[in-house]
C-alpha cells in the first residue's frame, strides 16, 4: 500500500507543483472548516460505497454539496448503495475512516473502484485532499490532480451534483 510519504514523493517525482499542509486530524468536513486554517481552493467531501454487487464508487465532491444517495444511485444505476466499512476502505484505498481521499485509489490495484469528481471542482484553480492521511492537507492545480490520476491508469468519472448526472468519462 502507498503511505503518505510515497505519495508526495511520486506527486514531486512528477513535477507537480503542490503545497503540503500540516494540522491535527480532520475527520469530518464540520472538523476540517474549523481547523484546517486558511488553504486557498476547493476543499472536499469524499464518499465512499459500495452495492449488493459488492462494487466500489468513490464519490469527491464540493464540501458544501449536500449529497442524495437516491438520487446519485438511481442517476447511474447502481442498485442500492450504502457506505462501505472501514475493511473496505483498508482493502482497496489503504485508509481509515475520515481520511477517504482519491489518492487512495493508487491503492487500487484491480481498478476496483469507479471514481466521480464534482463537475463543480472546475470552478476552481487548486484542489484539496488528504493525502492518505487526515493528518495533512495536499492542495495542487484541478488539472495537474486529474492528469496524476490518469498517468496513474485511474479513470476520472465527471458527474453533476446539482443535476445528478454524469457529464464525461
Amino acid at each position: 500500500m502507498l503511505s503518505e510519504k510515497k505519495l508526495l514523493d511520486l506527486i514531486d517525482k512528477k513535477g507537480i507543483n503542490s503545497k503540503v499542509y500540516t494540522h491535527e486530524p480532520l475527520s469530518t468536513v464540520e472538523e476540517s472548516m474549523k481547523h484546517r486554517g486558511e488553504i486557498e481552493g476547493a476543499h472536499s467531501k469524499n464518499l465512499f460505497f459500495k452495492n449488493k454487487k459488492n462494487e466500489f464508487f468513490l464519490f469527491s465532491c464540493l464540501e458544501n454539496t449536500i449529497v442524495n444517495i437516491k438520487k446519485i444511485s438511481k442517476s447511474l444505476s447502481l442498485g442500492n448503495v450504502s457506505f462501505a466499512n472501514e475493511h473496505y476502505l483498508s482493502l482497496y484505498l489503504g485508509v481509515k475512516p475520515g481520511a477517504v481521499t482519491p489518492f487512495g485509489l493508487l491503492n487500487d490495484i484491480e481498478n476496483k473502484v469507479v471514481f466521480f469528481l464534482d463537475s463543480n471542482f472546475f470552478n476552481y484553480k487548486i484542489v484539496n485532499f488528504h493525502p492518505l492521511t487526515n493528518t495533512s492537507t495536499i492542495s495542487m492545480n484541478i488539472n495537474d490532480f486529474i492528469n496524476f490520476l490518469i498517468e496513474n491508469k485511474k479513470k476520472v468519472n465527471i458527474y453533476d451534483f446539482n443535476n445528478y448526472s454524469r457529464i464525461e468519462s
